[in-house]
């Protein structure tokens, strides 16, 4: 088995804690469905210490439920101002006012956006507006802002506390490890190089003694922050399910390639020469096929099946990636495939890698080995 096997996610995470300990940084790269939110909260709980008052933490984190720390009063009754409740029992909060996170928050989101906001620190609520009333020009005219704002409005709450536990500031004197799971979940890839980009050079101030593991999804992303960081000590890794047993594996991609569907590639091209060719290798070899499609301008994935003498009109290939790639036969469930679905799988990406010619000097390692 290529890379580190690990039975559950609190024995991975006790391993990260291990590793950074001598690093700045841990990066890792897993499809969604792997444990990535889940590994996170593995990561943070080892950290705290103690209970109920008494209880000390060292990880400031980011991930889905730091998003559930955020939620809309809609005012339904009246249908007149909608407000962003906080959850401010949650430490995430510590010393909102004598912290002017206004004038923290602001920056940062005008990076992103030219929306703004107003912060009732008594009632823990945040209006959102973009237009003065033209009869008042000091009272904002409150809005609901899109789903894609308000990930960037929570982002940039978090990177202001971030840059607060950076600066050693005394309310986040605690953190010793940040821990950002996909930030970017619904941004499109411009906000998610300029995010990656805005992270990055966080982590790498000279000053800064807090240390980071980064955990994504998103390709861009984390082809952006491998760039940002390679200078610095850290660690790249690639985080997957294990195909036969219950468990996990962690490989180091070391100084390889990060443009992930050319990763991707390698490893299908890898696995096409033996007999462990499983269901969700079908769901990587759609992502391959739709970044190809989106690069060459096609509607979709199928223009870059090529056509075989099996199937001239691509009819079957479609339809076998189209099933195999979703539902029960998804990653989800790796699955094992009968050998009529595993010649298709090589017959399909043998025709696509003639067709498309990615650097044959990727894969003449793989094949010397194979040989």
């Amino acid at each position: 088995m290529n890379g580190t096997p690990f039975t559950d996610l609190s024995i991975l995470a006790h391993y990260l804690r291990e590793r950074i300990k001598k690093k700045k940084y841990i990066l890792l790269f897993a499809f969604n469905g792997t444990g990535k939110t889940r590994l996170s909260m593995a990561f943070k709980e080892l950290g705290k210490q103690g209970d109920g008052e008494e209880q000390v933490r060292d990880t400031l984190y980011f991930n889905a439920f730091t998003e559930d720390l955020f939620y809309w009063d809609n005012d339904l009754k009246e249908d007149s101002e909608r407000v962003l409740l906080l959850n401010t029992g949650s430490h995430f909060f510590n010393g909102l006012y004598e912290l002017e996170m206004e004038n923290r928050i602001r920056p940062l989101l005008h990076r992103y956006s030219d929306f703004d906001f107003i912060i009732d620190y008594d009632k823990g609520a945040i209006k959102f507006f973009r237009e003065r009333d033209k009869y008042d020009e000091q009272a904002p005219v409150p809005i609901k802002v899109s789903r894609g704002e308000e990930n960037l409005f929570v982002w940039c709450f978090f990177l202001a506390i971030a840059e607060l536990a950076t600066d050693e500031q005394e309310a986040y004197s605690w953190v010793k490890y940040i821990y950002v799971d996909d930030p970017i979940s619904s941004l499109d890839d411009n906000h998610a190089i300029a995010v990656a980009a805005h992270l990055a050079n966080l982590l790498k101030r000279k000053d800064n003694k807090v240390k980071a593991v980064i955990s994504s999804h998103h390709h861009l992303f984390f082809n952006v922050m491998w760039n940002e960081m390679k200078r610095e000590k850290g660690l790249n890794f690639h985080l997957s399910v294990a195909g036969d047993e219950p468990g996990y594996v962690l490989k180091n991609t070391g100084d390889t390639p990060q443009f992930h569907h050319v990763a991707m590639l390698q490893h299908l091209y890898e696995i096409a020469a033996t007999d462990d060719i499983r269901t969700y290798h079908f769901t990587m070899l759609r992502n391959v096929l739709e970044r190809t499609a989106t690069f060459f301008g096609y509607k979709g994935f199928s223009a870059c099946i090529p056509n075989t003498t099996d199937d001239p009109d691509n009819i079957v290939h479609d339809r076998m990636i189209n099933i195999l790639s979703h539902g029960n036969y998804s990653h989800f469930e790796p699955k094992e495939m009968n050998e009529e679905n595993k010649q298709h799988f090589r017959t399909i990406l043998n025709s696509f890698m003639q067709t498309y010619r990615f650097n044959p000097e990727l894969f003449l390692a793989l094949k010397e080995t194979q040989e």
